[in-house]
């Protein structure tokens, strides 16, 4: 069984795709399909991407009984002792403030302002595509 799950592409490779797997929902292709042809496939799918995402689930012979290829995504395969994870590449938790209260009273609004800007910049910085 083989997955393949595409974002923000061109409307060709989606049609390409067509041709071996079934689209079940806009970008989301199933189907049975050789080794072989799922390798070009996927050789197929990374060239044409252009500025979008791709990820492409299949089954394997291993522990877990899958395997996946990643291309233009936040998340990235990673080997944990045998087993494959997904780490998702993310902003640091803390980001400085850039002056210190000055009066006590007012740290605990000060705080919640900090805060507030670093939810923000931490939602800026997962936008993979920025709006024009």
């Amino acid at each position: 069984m083989t997955i393949v799950v595409l974002t923000a592409v061109p409307p060709g490779l989606r049609g390409h795709l067509t041709r071996w797997l079934l689209e079940i929902s806009p970008g989301v292709f199933v189907g049975h399909i050789s080794p072989r042809v799922r390798d070009l496939m996927w050789q197929r799918v990374v060239e044409f991407v252009a500025e979008g995402r791709a990820i492409m689930v299949h089954s394997a012979r291993n522990e877990q009984r899958l395997a996946f290829q990643v291309h233009g995504h936040d998340w990235t395969p990673v080997d944990h002792d045998g087993l494959m994870l997904m780490r998702r590449k993310t902003v640091p938790d803390y980001i400085p403030a850039t002056q210190a209260p000055a009066v006590a009273g007012s740290r605990t609004a000060n705080n919640a302002e900090h805060q507030s800007e670093t939810v923000w910049r931490r939602r800026a910085a997962r936008r993979k595509f920025k709006p024009k």
